[in-house]
């Protein structure tokens, strides 16, 4: 079992650091941002257990702190299609090259934010009905077990319905909260979460908690012009992101 060096635990806790104050202020994209620093320190094999546990805790901070907006009677729906989308996931993740899945997911994030970014914001879907989040809830499960990011999916959806922050917020964070305590019960069921990561989880809570704080803060200064404007900011660099 290994410890964090001082060096890498600098490193480390700057990337949970960043990736908890994206997470706390736009819902989402924790892996994304924090990935992109951790992989670099850490092998794969202890970077993606870490990653899952810190996010599970930065949607728990959201949802205590953002409790007065949670959904509730929306998101079971959402909630149950999600945890479908992530059984055919798990098969297909040993079945075909999930490379280019989230190469060609990542590219799909790219060029939708970045057409988004530059329309003005406007409610393009009025008439919605239930059928439609249950595909919603399904693709974000099936897309999040093949590229650890379930809410992009239900944040594009809610984009696209003109939903102000803590309405899209009051849905998503409970979707994203329960896909990752699914992956997480399945990892645990495959004891693949090492004690190594929990040591690093342990290593990194204050890291975690002042990013998640400060990004919780942040948006709830910010008006919807700008959150839109950031989510559509993140869903871009996660697209890249997947896509290098």
């Amino acid at each position: 079992m290994s410890i964090i060096e001082p060096m890498s635990y600098v490193i480390i806790s700057g990337g949970i650091f960043a990736g908890a104050v994206v997470s706390g202020l736009v819902g989402f994209a924790f892996s994304a941002v924090a990935g992109a620093i951790l992989l670099h320190v850490l092998p794969p094999t202890e970077a993606v257990p870490l990653m899952m546990a810190c996010s599970i805790v930065t949607q728990a901070v959201s949802l205590v702190a953002l409790r007065g907006t949670v959904q509730w009677r929306c998101s079971p729906l959402l909630i149950a299609a999600g945890a479908l989308g992530i059984v055919p996931a798990l098969y297909l993740l040993h079945n075909i090259d999930a490379r280019i899945f989230r190469i060609g997911f990542g590219a799909f994030l790219a060029v939708y934010a970045s057409y988004m970014l530059l329309r003005p914001a406007t409610a393009y879907l009025r008439n919605t009905g239930r059928l439609h989040d249950v595909v919603v809830g399904f693709g974000g499960g099936l897309v999040g077990g093949l590229t650890a990011m379930p809410g992009a999916l239900p944040t594009i959806w809610c984009e696209l319905r003109g939903m102000p922050k803590d309405q899209q917020r009051g849905l998503v964070q409970p979707y994203i909260t329960a896909m990752q305590l699914f992956a997480l019960a399945l990892m645990l069921s495959h004891n693949s979460l090492s004690k190594t990561a929990l040591l690093n989880l342990t290593f990194s809570l204050p890291a975690l908690a002042a990013g998640a704080a400060l990004g919780v803060l942040i948006f709830r200064r910010i008006g919807d012009a700008i959150f839109r404007h950031t989510v559509l900011g993140v869903l871009l660099v996660a697209g890249l992101v997947l896509v290098v």
